[in-house]
Protein backbone atom coordinates (compact mmCIF):
# COMPACT_ATOMS: atom_id res chain seq x y z
CA UNK A 1 0.00 0.00 0.00
CA UNK A 2 1.14 3.51 -0.90
CA UNK A 3 -1.09 6.38 0.81
CA UNK A 4 1.16 9.47 0.58
CA UNK A 5 0.59 11.87 3.75
CA UNK A 6 -1.86 15.23 3.57
CA UNK A 7 0.02 17.86 2.52
CA UNK A 8 -2.22 19.94 5.21
CA UNK A 9 -0.11 20.28 8.30
CA UNK A 10 -2.82 21.66 10.37
CA UNK A 11 -6.92 21.66 9.77
CA UNK A 12 -7.76 22.84 7.00
CA UNK A 13 -9.93 26.86 6.89
CA UNK A 14 -12.25 26.45 4.34
CA UNK A 15 -14.21 29.95 2.67
CA UNK A 16 -16.95 30.38 0.05
CA UNK A 17 -18.11 33.67 -1.14
CA UNK A 18 -20.60 34.43 -3.94
CA UNK A 19 -19.31 36.49 -6.68
CA UNK A 20 -20.71 37.86 -10.16
CA UNK A 21 -19.86 36.61 -12.66
CA UNK A 22 -16.08 35.95 -13.62
CA UNK A 23 -16.81 34.65 -17.41
CA UNK A 24 -15.84 31.25 -18.87
CA UNK A 25 -13.87 29.36 -15.96
CA UNK A 26 -11.43 27.69 -18.09
CA UNK A 27 -10.21 30.70 -18.78
CA UNK A 28 -9.36 31.18 -15.24
CA UNK A 29 -6.44 28.97 -14.81
CA UNK A 30 -3.28 30.52 -14.17
CA UNK A 31 0.03 27.96 -15.27
CA UNK A 32 -0.13 25.95 -12.14
CA UNK A 33 -1.29 22.44 -12.43
CA UNK A 34 -5.34 22.63 -12.03
CA UNK A 35 -8.63 20.60 -11.18
CA UNK A 36 -11.78 21.05 -13.38
CA UNK A 37 -15.00 19.38 -14.01
CA UNK A 38 -16.86 21.74 -16.80
CA UNK A 39 -19.94 21.10 -18.66
CA UNK A 40 -22.06 23.88 -20.92
CA UNK A 41 -19.60 26.29 -19.32
CA UNK A 42 -20.77 25.32 -15.91
CA UNK A 43 -18.98 23.25 -13.15
CA UNK A 44 -15.70 23.79 -11.45
CA UNK A 45 -12.40 24.34 -11.96
CA UNK A 46 -9.50 24.43 -9.41
CA UNK A 47 -5.46 25.73 -8.95
CA UNK A 48 -2.82 25.38 -6.49
CA UNK A 49 -3.20 22.51 -3.85
CA UNK A 50 -3.59 22.28 -0.18
CA UNK A 51 -4.01 18.70 0.91
CA UNK A 52 -3.28 15.79 -1.17
CA UNK A 53 -3.95 11.84 -0.72
CA UNK A 54 -2.69 9.43 -3.35
CA UNK A 55 -3.16 5.44 -3.29
CA UNK A 56 -2.00 2.65 -5.26
CA UNK A 57 -3.96 0.07 -2.90
CA UNK A 58 -6.75 -2.21 -4.05
CA UNK A 59 -8.50 -0.18 -1.65
CA UNK A 60 -8.14 3.07 -3.17
CA UNK A 61 -11.90 4.28 -2.23
CA UNK A 62 -12.26 3.18 0.53
CA UNK A 63 -9.15 4.93 1.77
CA UNK A 64 -9.51 7.71 -0.05
CA UNK A 65 -13.24 8.30 1.56
CA UNK A 66 -11.19 7.63 4.73
CA UNK A 67 -8.89 10.13 4.28
CA UNK A 68 -11.41 12.71 3.33
CA UNK A 69 -13.75 12.47 5.87
CA UNK A 70 -11.11 12.71 8.68
CA UNK A 71 -9.87 15.93 6.48
CA UNK A 72 -13.63 17.67 6.53
CA UNK A 73 -14.12 16.70 10.33
CA UNK A 74 -11.08 18.54 11.24
CA UNK A 75 -11.56 21.47 8.52
CA UNK A 76 -13.21 25.25 9.61
CA UNK A 77 -15.70 25.80 7.00
CA UNK A 78 -17.53 29.25 6.03
CA UNK A 79 -19.78 28.67 3.42
CA UNK A 80 -22.37 31.52 2.03
CA UNK A 81 -23.26 30.02 -1.00
CA UNK A 82 -24.27 26.40 0.27
CA UNK A 83 -25.15 24.87 -3.59
CA UNK A 84 -23.13 21.88 -4.97
CA UNK A 85 -19.35 22.79 -5.65
CA UNK A 86 -19.03 25.01 -3.02
CA UNK A 87 -17.70 24.76 0.56
CA UNK A 88 -15.02 21.92 0.50
CA UNK A 89 -14.39 19.83 -2.13
CA UNK A 90 -11.80 17.48 -3.39
CA UNK A 91 -11.32 17.02 -6.96
CA UNK A 92 -10.21 12.96 -7.72
CA UNK A 93 -8.54 10.19 -10.10
CA UNK A 94 -8.93 6.57 -9.51
CA UNK A 95 -6.98 3.94 -11.47
CA UNK A 96 -9.33 1.66 -13.36
CA UNK A 97 -7.16 -1.50 -12.38
CA UNK A 98 -6.70 -2.78 -8.34
CA UNK A 99 -3.11 -3.75 -9.90
CA UNK A 100 -2.32 -0.83 -11.58
CA UNK A 101 1.42 0.99 -10.91
CA UNK A 102 -0.67 4.12 -11.29
CA UNK A 103 -1.60 6.03 -8.08
CA UNK A 104 -5.08 7.04 -7.51
CA UNK A 105 -5.58 10.59 -6.29
CA UNK A 106 -7.38 13.18 -4.59
CA UNK A 107 -6.51 16.26 -4.08
CA UNK A 108 -7.89 19.94 -2.67
CA UNK A 109 -6.80 23.17 -4.69
CA UNK A 110 -6.03 26.35 -3.36
CA UNK A 111 -8.44 28.12 -4.61
CA UNK A 112 -11.99 26.55 -6.66
CA UNK A 113 -14.28 29.03 -8.67
CA UNK A 114 -17.60 27.74 -9.50
CA UNK A 115 -20.61 28.55 -11.45
CA UNK A 116 -23.95 26.94 -11.33
CA UNK A 117 -27.64 28.09 -12.29
CA UNK A 118 -27.01 31.72 -12.72
CA UNK A 119 -24.79 32.00 -9.60
CA UNK A 120 -20.78 31.95 -9.07
CA UNK A 121 -18.43 31.75 -6.14
CA UNK A 122 -14.80 31.47 -5.41
CA UNK A 123 -13.69 28.95 -2.47
CA UNK A 124 -10.32 29.78 -0.83
CA UNK A 125 -8.58 26.62 1.33
CA UNK A 126 -5.76 26.85 3.53
CA UNK A 127 -4.10 25.01 6.30
CA UNK A 128 -4.71 26.64 9.55
CA UNK A 129 -2.72 29.50 10.70
CA UNK A 130 -1.61 30.09 7.01
CA UNK A 131 -2.66 33.41 4.92
CA UNK A 132 -5.12 32.04 1.93
CA UNK A 133 -3.49 31.98 -1.89
CA UNK A 134 -5.47 35.52 -3.27
CA UNK A 135 -8.39 34.52 -5.69
CA UNK A 136 -6.87 35.89 -9.08
CA UNK A 137 -9.65 35.82 -11.32
CA UNK A 138 -7.92 37.41 -13.92
CA UNK A 139 -8.25 35.52 -17.69
CA UNK A 140 -4.76 33.66 -19.00
CA UNK A 141 -4.07 32.53 -22.37
CA UNK A 142 -3.46 29.05 -23.35
CA UNK A 143 0.19 27.98 -25.10
CA UNK A 144 -0.52 26.12 -28.52
CA UNK A 145 1.53 23.07 -28.83
CA UNK A 146 3.02 23.53 -32.02
CA UNK A 147 4.02 20.43 -34.70
CA UNK A 148 2.62 16.88 -33.30
CA UNK A 149 3.61 13.78 -34.37
CA UNK A 150 2.24 10.15 -33.11
CA UNK A 151 3.40 7.13 -32.63
CA UNK A 152 2.06 3.18 -31.40
CA UNK A 153 1.37 2.82 -28.29
CA UNK A 154 1.66 -0.46 -26.40
CA UNK A 155 0.79 -1.97 -30.27
CA UNK A 156 0.53 -0.99 -32.68
CA UNK A 157 -2.84 -0.83 -34.76
CA UNK A 158 -2.18 -4.91 -36.20
CA UNK A 159 -1.53 -6.28 -33.46
CA UNK A 160 -4.43 -4.64 -31.76
CA UNK A 161 -6.86 -5.82 -34.35
CA UNK A 162 -4.93 -9.58 -33.54
CA UNK A 163 -5.61 -8.94 -29.80
CA UNK A 164 -9.80 -8.60 -30.65
CA UNK A 165 -9.62 -11.05 -32.81
CA UNK A 166 -8.59 -13.19 -29.72
CA UNK A 167 -10.61 -12.01 -27.73
CA UNK A 168 -13.62 -12.41 -29.43
CA UNK A 169 -12.65 -16.20 -29.98
CA UNK A 170 -12.85 -16.11 -25.84
CA UNK A 171 -16.22 -15.11 -25.83
CA UNK A 172 -17.26 -17.15 -28.27
CA UNK A 173 -15.91 -20.11 -25.58
CA UNK A 174 -17.67 -18.69 -22.97
CA UNK A 175 -14.88 -17.39 -21.32
CA UNK A 176 -16.76 -13.78 -20.68
CA UNK A 177 -19.93 -12.51 -22.75
CA UNK A 178 -18.20 -9.54 -22.96
CA UNK A 179 -14.94 -7.35 -22.51
CA UNK A 180 -13.79 -3.67 -23.20
CA UNK A 181 -10.12 -3.58 -25.10
CA UNK A 182 -8.31 -0.60 -24.83
CA UNK A 183 -5.10 0.79 -26.96
CA UNK A 184 -2.82 3.90 -26.22
CA UNK A 185 -1.56 6.44 -28.81
CA UNK A 186 2.09 8.19 -27.98
CA UNK A 187 1.97 11.91 -28.87
CA UNK A 188 4.92 14.63 -29.00
CA UNK A 189 4.54 18.26 -29.40
CA UNK A 190 6.93 20.42 -30.45
CA UNK A 191 6.59 22.95 -27.32
CA UNK A 192 5.48 21.98 -24.10
CA UNK A 193 2.01 20.91 -23.33
CA UNK A 194 -0.28 23.68 -22.48
CA UNK A 195 -3.12 21.28 -20.62
CA UNK A 196 -5.19 24.58 -20.37
CA UNK A 197 -4.81 24.36 -24.46
CA UNK A 198 -6.45 20.76 -24.34
CA UNK A 199 -9.13 21.98 -22.35
CA UNK A 200 -10.20 25.04 -24.15
CA UNK A 201 -10.28 23.07 -27.33
CA UNK A 202 -12.63 20.37 -25.70
CA UNK A 203 -14.70 22.27 -24.16
CA UNK A 204 -15.49 24.39 -27.23
CA UNK A 205 -15.77 21.21 -29.76
CA UNK A 206 -17.64 18.79 -27.05
CA UNK A 207 -19.47 21.42 -24.55
CA UNK A 208 -22.28 18.31 -24.05
CA UNK A 209 -19.43 16.02 -22.19
CA UNK A 210 -17.81 16.57 -19.08
CA UNK A 211 -14.32 18.61 -19.67
CA UNK A 212 -11.90 17.42 -16.41
CA UNK A 213 -8.26 17.65 -15.18
CA UNK A 214 -7.04 15.68 -12.30
CA UNK A 215 -3.14 15.86 -11.84
CA UNK A 216 -2.20 15.55 -15.34
CA UNK A 217 -5.27 13.18 -16.48
CA UNK A 218 -6.99 15.44 -19.07
CA UNK A 219 -9.70 14.62 -20.97
CA UNK A 220 -14.05 15.52 -21.87
CA UNK A 221 -16.27 12.18 -20.85
CA UNK A 222 -19.85 11.69 -22.33
CA UNK A 223 -20.21 8.90 -19.83
CA UNK A 224 -21.63 9.99 -16.18
CA UNK A 225 -20.56 7.43 -13.83
CA UNK A 226 -22.73 8.71 -10.53
CA UNK A 227 -23.90 12.42 -9.56
CA UNK A 228 -25.30 12.08 -6.16
CA UNK A 229 -26.77 15.23 -5.16
CA UNK A 230 -28.91 15.56 -1.51
CA UNK A 231 -30.30 11.81 -2.19
CA UNK A 232 -31.18 11.92 -5.75
CA UNK A 233 -28.87 9.44 -7.88
CA UNK A 234 -27.82 9.88 -11.62
CA UNK A 235 -26.14 7.59 -14.25
CA UNK A 236 -25.48 7.74 -17.70
CA UNK A 237 -24.03 4.22 -19.73
CA UNK A 238 -22.40 4.44 -22.80
CA UNK A 239 -22.17 1.34 -24.68
CA UNK A 240 -22.43 0.74 -28.59
CA UNK A 241 -20.76 3.29 -30.77
CA UNK A 242 -21.01 4.13 -34.51
CA UNK A 243 -18.74 6.79 -36.16
CA UNK A 244 -20.63 9.85 -37.72
CA UNK A 245 -19.87 10.87 -41.41
CA UNK A 246 -20.46 14.33 -41.20
CA UNK A 247 -23.36 14.01 -43.54
CA UNK A 248 -26.45 14.79 -41.43
CA UNK A 249 -28.75 13.16 -43.62
CA UNK A 250 -26.80 9.83 -43.63
CA UNK A 251 -25.79 10.48 -39.95
CA UNK A 252 -29.40 10.01 -39.25
CA UNK A 253 -29.59 6.69 -41.22
CA UNK A 254 -26.46 5.33 -39.38
CA UNK A 255 -28.36 6.43 -35.97
CA UNK A 256 -31.61 4.03 -37.01
CA UNK A 257 -28.49 1.26 -37.28
CA UNK A 258 -27.30 1.76 -34.16
CA UNK A 259 -30.36 1.75 -32.40
CA UNK A 260 -31.78 -1.64 -34.37
CA UNK A 261 -27.84 -3.33 -33.86
CA UNK A 262 -28.05 -6.76 -32.19
CA UNK A 263 -24.41 -6.48 -31.22
CA UNK A 264 -24.48 -3.19 -30.32
CA UNK A 265 -27.46 -3.77 -28.33
CA UNK A 266 -26.60 -7.19 -26.89
CA UNK A 267 -23.19 -4.48 -25.27
CA UNK A 268 -25.50 -1.75 -24.42
CA UNK A 269 -27.92 -4.20 -22.61
CA UNK A 270 -24.71 -5.94 -20.16
CA UNK A 271 -23.56 -2.29 -19.66
CA UNK A 272 -26.76 -1.26 -17.91
CA UNK A 273 -27.63 -4.37 -16.10
CA UNK A 274 -24.49 -4.59 -14.28
CA UNK A 275 -24.64 -0.83 -13.72
CA UNK A 276 -28.64 -1.18 -12.16
CA UNK A 277 -27.48 -4.27 -10.13
CA UNK A 278 -24.40 -2.73 -8.40
CA UNK A 279 -26.41 0.25 -7.92
CA UNK A 280 -29.52 -1.09 -6.82
CA UNK A 281 -28.68 -2.50 -3.12
CA UNK A 282 -28.19 1.88 -2.10
CA UNK A 283 -31.08 2.85 -3.28
CA UNK A 284 -34.93 2.27 -2.43
CA UNK A 285 -36.32 2.76 -5.57
CA UNK A 286 -34.61 3.03 -9.27
CA UNK A 287 -35.77 3.98 -12.95
CA UNK A 288 -34.14 2.04 -15.60
CA UNK A 289 -35.57 3.02 -19.26
CA UNK A 290 -36.08 -0.29 -21.28
CA UNK A 291 -34.68 0.93 -24.11
CA UNK A 292 -31.94 2.98 -24.57
CA UNK A 293 -31.77 6.23 -26.97
CA UNK A 294 -29.05 7.64 -29.49
CA UNK A 295 -26.52 9.98 -28.07
CA UNK A 296 -25.12 12.12 -30.85
CA UNK A 297 -21.39 13.57 -30.13
CA UNK A 298 -19.57 15.68 -32.82
CA UNK A 299 -17.74 12.43 -33.85
CA UNK A 300 -19.45 9.16 -32.95
CA UNK A 301 -23.27 8.29 -31.97
CA UNK A 302 -23.48 5.95 -28.72
CA UNK A 303 -26.53 4.01 -27.52
CA UNK A 304 -27.44 5.86 -24.13
CA UNK A 305 -29.63 5.04 -21.04
CA UNK A 306 -29.85 7.67 -18.09
CA UNK A 307 -30.53 5.75 -14.71
CA UNK A 308 -32.00 7.66 -11.81
CA UNK A 309 -32.63 6.36 -8.16
CA UNK A 310 -33.62 7.88 -4.48
CA UNK A 311 -30.79 7.07 -2.20
CA UNK A 312 -31.64 4.81 0.86
CA UNK A 313 -28.83 3.99 3.04
CA UNK A 314 -26.95 7.32 3.13
CA UNK A 315 -24.01 6.49 1.00
CA UNK A 316 -21.61 8.99 -0.69
CA UNK A 317 -20.72 9.47 -3.63
CA UNK A 318 -17.23 7.78 -3.25
CA UNK A 319 -19.04 4.83 -1.87
CA UNK A 320 -21.05 4.37 -4.80
CA UNK A 321 -18.13 5.13 -7.14
CA UNK A 322 -16.59 2.04 -5.66
CA UNK A 323 -19.34 -0.21 -5.48
CA UNK A 324 -19.76 0.57 -9.41
CA UNK A 325 -16.44 0.54 -10.72
CA UNK A 326 -16.02 -0.97 -13.30
CA UNK A 327 -19.33 -1.28 -15.24
CA UNK A 328 -19.35 -3.47 -17.69
CA UNK A 329 -19.04 -0.10 -20.38
CA UNK A 330 -15.71 -0.29 -19.28
CA UNK A 331 -14.51 -3.69 -18.06
CA UNK A 332 -16.94 -6.54 -19.38
CA UNK A 333 -19.25 -9.05 -18.00
CA UNK A 334 -18.94 -10.94 -16.06
CA UNK A 335 -16.74 -8.56 -14.60
CA UNK A 336 -14.35 -10.41 -12.71
CA UNK A 337 -13.31 -12.69 -15.57
CA UNK A 338 -13.56 -10.19 -17.68
CA UNK A 339 -10.72 -7.96 -16.04
CA UNK A 340 -9.08 -11.14 -15.92
CA UNK A 341 -9.19 -11.26 -19.82
CA UNK A 342 -8.33 -7.67 -20.18
CA UNK A 343 -4.68 -8.35 -18.12
CA UNK A 344 -3.88 -10.85 -20.19
CA UNK A 345 -4.64 -9.71 -23.85
CA UNK A 346 -3.74 -5.51 -23.29
CA UNK A 347 -0.42 -5.56 -23.04
CA UNK A 348 -0.44 -2.22 -20.98
CA UNK A 349 -1.27 -0.40 -17.99
CA UNK A 350 -4.02 1.82 -18.52
CA UNK A 351 -3.24 3.51 -15.62
CA UNK A 352 -6.23 5.98 -14.85
CA UNK A 353 -7.82 5.75 -18.40
CA UNK A 354 -11.71 4.60 -17.70
CA UNK A 355 -11.32 4.79 -14.00
CA UNK A 356 -13.55 7.43 -12.01
CA UNK A 357 -12.74 11.21 -12.44
CA UNK A 358 -14.36 13.97 -10.68
CA UNK A 359 -15.28 15.57 -7.44
CA UNK A 360 -16.94 15.27 -3.80
CA UNK A 361 -17.99 17.48 -1.43
CA UNK A 362 -18.02 18.13 1.95
CA UNK A 363 -21.71 16.12 2.37
CA UNK A 364 -20.05 13.82 0.46
CA UNK A 365 -22.23 14.60 -2.95
CA UNK A 366 -20.54 14.78 -6.17
CA UNK A 367 -20.25 14.35 -9.49
CA UNK A 368 -17.96 11.18 -10.84
CA UNK A 369 -17.60 10.59 -14.65
CA UNK A 370 -15.79 7.44 -16.75
CA UNK A 371 -12.09 9.04 -17.51
CA UNK A 372 -12.60 8.56 -21.98
CA UNK A 373 -11.68 10.56 -24.21
CA UNK A 374 -8.60 11.63 -22.67
CA UNK A 375 -4.85 12.09 -22.41
CA UNK A 376 -2.13 11.24 -19.89
CA UNK A 377 0.75 13.98 -19.31
CA UNK A 378 3.88 12.42 -18.78
CA UNK A 379 5.46 13.75 -15.38
CA UNK A 380 8.80 13.83 -16.58
CA UNK A 381 8.25 15.18 -20.36
CA UNK A 382 6.02 17.94 -20.84
CA UNK A 383 6.25 17.39 -24.41
CA UNK A 384 4.89 13.81 -24.47
CA UNK A 385 1.06 12.96 -24.05
CA UNK A 386 -0.42 9.58 -23.82
CA UNK A 387 -3.87 9.11 -25.47
CA UNK A 388 -6.22 6.13 -24.92
CA UNK A 389 -9.38 4.60 -26.61
CA UNK A 390 -11.60 1.46 -25.83
CA UNK A 391 -14.18 -0.75 -27.32
CA UNK A 392 -16.43 -3.77 -25.99
CA UNK A 393 -16.08 -6.92 -27.64
CA UNK A 394 -18.86 -9.58 -28.10
CA UNK A 395 -19.51 -12.32 -29.99
CA UNK A 396 -20.44 -10.00 -32.99
CA UNK A 397 -17.18 -8.11 -33.07
CA UNK A 398 -15.58 -7.05 -36.18
CA UNK A 399 -11.60 -6.51 -35.62
CA UNK A 400 -11.22 -4.32 -38.08
CA UNK A 401 -14.22 -2.38 -37.42
CA UNK A 402 -13.30 -1.95 -33.90
CA UNK A 403 -10.03 -0.23 -34.43
CA UNK A 404 -11.80 1.78 -36.87
CA UNK A 405 -14.24 2.90 -33.76
CA UNK A 406 -11.23 3.18 -31.71
CA UNK A 407 -9.70 5.78 -34.33
CA UNK A 408 -12.76 7.91 -34.46
CA UNK A 409 -12.53 8.06 -30.06
CA UNK A 410 -9.11 8.91 -30.47
CA UNK A 411 -10.53 12.07 -32.72
CA UNK A 412 -11.32 14.52 -29.28
CA UNK A 413 -8.00 14.37 -27.80
CA UNK A 414 -6.05 14.82 -31.29
CA UNK A 415 -8.44 17.42 -32.23
CA UNK A 416 -7.22 19.44 -29.36
CA UNK A 417 -3.63 19.00 -30.33
CA UNK A 418 -3.88 19.96 -33.81
CA UNK A 419 -7.32 20.07 -35.18
CA UNK A 420 -8.39 23.28 -36.68
CA UNK A 421 -8.47 26.62 -34.12
CA UNK A 422 -12.26 26.88 -33.26
CA UNK A 423 -10.74 29.61 -30.45
CA UNK A 424 -7.95 31.93 -30.11
CA UNK A 425 -6.59 30.48 -27.37
CA UNK A 426 -9.11 31.08 -24.89
CA UNK A 427 -12.69 28.96 -23.99
CA UNK A 428 -14.78 31.90 -25.79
Amino acid sequence: MTVAPSTAAAPLVVRTVAIDDPGPLLDLLPEEPAATWVRRGEGIVGWGESARFESSDADRFELAQQWWREMVAHAVVRDEVAVPGSGAVAFGSFAFDARSRRSSVLTVPSVVVGSRGGRSWVTTVAAQGVLPAAADLRTHRATAPGEVTYADGAMSGADWESVVARAVERVAAGDVDKVVLARDLEARAAAPIDPRWLLRGLAARYPGCWTFAVDGLVGATPELLVRLERGLVHSRVLAGTIQRTGNDEHDLALAGSLARSSKDLEEHEYAVRSLAEALAPHCSSMNVPEAPFVLHLPNVMHLATDVAGVLADGATSLALVSALHPTAAVGGTPTPAAIELIRELEGMDRGRYAGPVGWTDAAGDGEWGIALRCAELDDGDRHRLRLFAGCGIVAGSDPEAELAESDAKLVPMRDALTGPDVFDGRSG
